[in-house]
């Protein structure tokens, strides 16, 4: 979804022809990935993180290209909505101390555009949503004026003629409908993408999708939306299903257009890029010159763009990645995780999930004895009760506490870290961030909800809470030692 987009409809011709320069590009991956030495190099990790601009009172701030362009930096990029930006952080090895050099230019970028958004009269707020929001913030005049979402829009619309369902049972219950694809921008969060050779690509991505339920249950930081009380992180089930294109026409596929998964990979990076193809209809048919297969056959590296634009239209929680950069390389994008509480907290939680990936991926043979669903189910609930969610784990009988699995697995993650080249206190110091988090029951949902339970759930209390929130958001400490919200 990067890539320009000039236009807003298109024709079904030009859907058809895009179908088939995705299977070009689908052939063309496959030969590329069977190249030898192809993506091999060392390992990587960057970011990217939507933030939410504010008022002073706590309410969102619709003024994104204004602040974007304020900034003038070419890492921050507009969002779905417009209160809603995007920065992107540069790659660093993973070897050494990565968390330092992402948490300097995630510390000076998130600076720079608070100081961009200060001359529209707000701030920026890094949280999974923005407790404020009303159904009167989802209008179409609340989408960010660019081609390229109106074309996804419009996409969207082609496919689903139903308007899009939203249903959420959590400690109170919502139900709402749009026309178009406008609740997806109620959700913010922290992607963190991690360079991997082909070879390695089914076990570190398996890996992922085992890791990212305790990553996510010690990471909750989105307990509200629309005056509603749901899940610890509500944007999972509020993505799914704003951006669901399963309409009466499309009930037969298992998994909607933001999904987690169904089976564990084993067919390298090749499968997932083929499943897309395969189960999901092009939104955005936006053609290019290149012939993949002939730049492939003439030993280049083609920049497959038309599959790189669709697999961004599919919106997997652990995501597959291709980029052409650097003599081409793959990359998994782990998505699930919140933006927020504060640049500590997002560093700690990438270290706790890239630490579980990579010891789990350094012992592949789990994944023939642990299930799937096992997996499926660890993310859901997460996402559901976070920390008190109950969860199986590999080698472990019957179920454990999210909290208490989390707690146990710190040294597994801090062995990972060390398998790939982290110094070992550096890893210490983000890790000890979640056990002290597990140890208070801090997480930012959590500290969401006691002050709430403080002051009162009406939109001047949830003004108050946002506002003392940016407030300690802006200290960088991080959210276990932020003090509870007085009445």
């Amino acid at each position: 979804m990067g890539q320009e987009v000039d236009r807003e409809q298109f024709s079904e011709q030009e859907f058809a022809v895009f179908g088939e320069r995705l299977e070009d590009s689908l052939t063309a991956l496959r030969e590329l990935l069977s190249r030898p030495g192809f993506g091999v190099g060392p390992a990587s990790v960057g970011a990217e993180l939507e933030l939410f601009l504010v008022t002073p009172e706590g309410r969102p701030l619709p003024r994104n290209e204004e602040v974007r362009d304020a900034a003038d930096d070419d890492r921050v990029v507009l969002e779905l909505g417009r209160f809603n930006l995007e920065v992107n952080l540069s790659p660093v090895p993973l070897a050494g101390r990565p968390f330092d050099a992402l948490g300097e230019e995630l510390r000076d970028t998130m600076r720079m555009v608070d100081r961009a958004a200060a001359t529209q009269g707000g701030g920026v707020v890094p949280i999974g949503i923005l407790p404020t929001l009303t159904e009167a913030d989802f209008t179409r005049d609340s989408m960010t004026d660019e081609a390229r979402y109106r074309a996804l829009s419009h996409g969207l619309r082609r496919l689903r003629v139903e308007p899009f369902r939203v249903l959420i049972h959590g400690t109170e219950r919502l139900e709402l409908e749009a026309e178009d694809i406008i609740l997806e921008s109620a959700n913010t969060s922290w992607q963190v993408h991690l360079r991997t050779a082909p070879a390695d690509f089914d076990r570190v991505y398996n890996a992922a999708q085992l890791a990212v339920g305790p990553a996510l249950a010690v990471s909750g930081n989105s307990p509200f939306f629309i005056g509603r009380e749901l899940w610890e992180e509500t944007r999972i089930a509020l993505f799914e299903e704003s951006a669901d294109d399963r309409d009466i026409e499309r009930r037969w596929r298992r998994d909607g257009r933001v999904a987690f998964g169904s089976d564990w990979v084993s067919g390298g990076a090749g499968e997932l890029f083929t499943q897309c193809v395969r189960d999901y209809e092009p939104l955005l048919p936006v053609l290019h010159e290149e012939d993949p297969i002939a730049v492939v056959k003439d030993g280049g590296v083609p920049g497959l763009a038309e599959l790189r634009l669709h697999q961004g239209t599919v919106w997997q929680w652990n995501r597959p990645v291709y980029d052409p950069a650097d003599g081409g390389h793959l990359r998994v994008e782990l998505r699930a995780l919140p933006a927020g509480p504060t640049g500590t907290d997002m560093l700690a939680n990438s270290a706790f999930m890239l630490g579980l990936v990579l010891a789990m991926s350094a012992e592949p043979e789990w994944t023939r004895d642990f299930p799937f669903g096992a997996a499926y189910r660890n993310f859901y609930r997460a996402a559901t009760t976070g920390l008190d969610a109950p969860m199986s784990w590999p080698g472990r009988d019957g179920e454990t506490p999210a909290g208490e699995l989390a707690l146990s697995l710190l040294p597994v993650a801090a062995a990972g870290l060390e398998l790939g080249g982290v110094d070992a206190g550096h890893a210490a110091e983000f890790l000890q961030v979640i056990s002290e988090r597990i140890r208070l029951r801090r997480t930012g949902a959590g500290w969401q909800r006691r002050a709430i339970s403080a002051i009162g759930d009406d939109p001047a209390a949830r003004a108050r809470m946002v506002a003392r929130y940016r407030e300690l958001s802006i200290s960088g400490l991080p959210v276990h030692t932020w003090p509870d919200m007085l009445p």
